[in-house]
């Protein structure tokens, strides 16, 4: 409400101007809660508490819905590895998802689609190395190697799918294979 003349335009603006003013802080604020409120989801739900990792997965839109899809980058990342998917490795990873809960209706499915249909960027494959080191320190020698042979051999399975020529020869290429030895070393 106008208070008339000079001044009451002046106080009108000076009020506009602050509410406005409020109003960014508070959107600010609710931004600030709403990312620190994924952050401890995604933790609770990793097990990582390294704050430094977490805003990585959060930047490549990871989250705790989405975490499951997480374990399906090193098949993504042997997939691409000679520059291109093949349908058979693009079926040998949906396979693999459909056994690790990652279906249609998952939230992670989303996340995996983009995968599989872009060359994910490299720093993908940083934050998976540092989700696994982290997820590796938490747990037992067995429970660890259960994991790297599952792992492994789930990456392999999608590195033999399209090699080879006619079924004969080396089914899994160079490209393949220095990604399957990065995936290893992330264990150690």
């Amino acid at each position: 409400m106008s208070t008339g003349g000079f001044g009451g335009r002046g106080k009108d603006l000076e009020e506009q101007f602050f509410r406005q003013r409020d109003m960014e802080l508070l959107k600010a604020f609710r931004a600030k809660a709403a990312e620190k409120e994924k952050r401890e989801a995604l933790s609770e739900a990793s097990g990582i508490f390294e704050e430094e990792l977490l805003d990585q997965l959060i930047d490549l839109d990871v989250s705790a819905e989405t975490l499951a899809a997480l374990g399906l980058i090193p098949l993504v990342a042997v997939a691409w590895a000679d520059g291109h998917m093949d349908d058979k490795e693009r079926d040998a990873i949906l396979a693999a998802a459909q056994q690790k809960g990652v279906q249609q209706e998952h939230p992670g499915y989303e996340l995996l689609q983009g995968w599989l249909k872009r060359k994910p960027d490299p720093a993908l494959m940083t934050v998976w190395k540092g989700y696994v080191k982290a997820l590796a320190e938490s747990l037992d020698e067995e429970a660890r190697n259960t994991l790297k042979e599952d792992l492994l051999g789930r990456a392999r399975t999608v590195a033999e799918t399209a090699g080879g020529l006619l079924g004969f020869g080396n089914k899994v290429s160079k490209a393949e294979q220095a990604v399957l030895s990065e995936l290893e070393t992330a264990f150690d």
